[in-house]
């Protein structure tokens, strides 16, 4: 009965029937008194001491460190539920597809020797331009040559999978689940890809001294130095959606497939097509963040045999670093 009562008295109390004074102390009492703050200064003075406490907070916990957090919990989860990566691809279908070895290097001589050619003309008409306007030129330029390979690649994948287009991984039924799916991948390995620069900073560092820095990209940093609009469009076109589509279609949908038709081993496959695609880049100090990227873009390909996903993970990530260097 005993503890009966003091529960009435604790509910009572809460609903502000009777007062401490009635019963003395009572740890109830004080604690709703704390939680329920009985007069406008009490109130006024929880609310102050809450911000406060936020702002500690947010003194040293910043957005990339929830975002680490977030990303170290996806990958973990992973990591379980796959057994360490090992069962991650045991039901991802190969794609059907009657490939020559040589088919995924015909849409990459087409834009490197298109890329060389642009680079004669560009270097013939950049005394008569400004600095930003012959950047303007060179990615208009790109983005040409681009769309050229583009489509050079799509008749390619055509006449080669199984269900044509479809069977290369581009269903518009499927767009809006790759695209949320592709925040997740993103997320996942986004402490690995901080991890990676870490470590090629940290050697960097003890092998050439320690003034040692990785270099921007050329698109960054033409995006910082150059203030006018339209050079930024432009560039944002390039990095966000013209690179990823052109980039993804010929080393995951091409060269990926090639050599899983050869190898049989989703993994073996991914990891040579991702060498391959880091190492494509002119930078070395930028392979070993692009190798985990490019990991994480062959296996959303082999997992979901949808193209879009890869394309759109590429994107946000080179969407996310532009927005990360404009805003500094």
């Amino acid at each position: 009965m005993a503890g009966h009562g003091q529960k009435d008295w604790c509910c009572s109390n809460l609903s502000g029937n009777v007062t401490q004074e009635s019963f003395g102390f009572n740890p109830c009492f004080c604690l709703a008194r704390a939680v329920f703050p009985q007069s406008e200064e009490a109130k006024q003075y929880m609310a102050m001491k809450v911000l406060e406490l936020v702002r500690q907070l947010g003194s040293f916990v910043t957005v990339t460190d929830i975002v680490c957090v977030a990303g170290l919990t996806l990958f973990g989860r992973w990591l379980l539920k796959t057994s360490l990566g090992r069962r991650a691809l045991t039901d991802s279908e190969p794609r059907r597809n009657n490939m020559p070895v040589y088919t995924p290097f015909i849409p990459l001589l087409v834009w490197f020797g298109a890329v060389s050619l642009a680079a004669l003309i560009i270097g013939k008409l950049a005394d008569d331009l400004g600095d930003w306007q012959s950047a303007f030129l060179n990615n208009l330029i790109l983005c040409i040559v681009a769309v050229i390979t583009v489509a050079v690649t799509l008749v390619l994948a055509r006449v080669s999978f199984a269900r044509g287009l479809t069977g290369f991984g581009l269903n518009a039924k499927t767009v809006v689940k790759d695209f949320i799916a592709a925040f997740g991948n993103l997320l996942s390995i986004w402490p690995l890809l901080l991890l990676m620069i870490l470590l090629t900073t940290f050697f960097g560092k003890l092998l050439w001294g320690q003034q040692y820095q990785i270099q921007q990209h050329e698109e960054l940093q033409e995006i910082t130095t150059h203030p006018q609009l339209a050079l930024r469009i432009m560039i944002i076109v390039v990095a966000v959606v013209v690179a990823p589509v052109l980039e993804e279609m010929i080393f995951r949908g091409l060269f990926q497939t090639m050599i899983r038709s050869f190898l049989a081993r989703p993994w073996l496959s991914i990891l040579i097509s991702s060498g391959i695609f880091a190492t494509i880049h002119q930078d070395p100090a930028h392979w070993p963040a692009l190798f985990v990227l490019a990991l994480c873009l062959g296996y959303a390909y082999e997992k979901s045999g949808s193209l879009l996903r890869p394309i759109f993970i590429h994107s946000f990530f080179n969407a996310i670093t532009i927005a990360a260097v404009l805003a500094e």
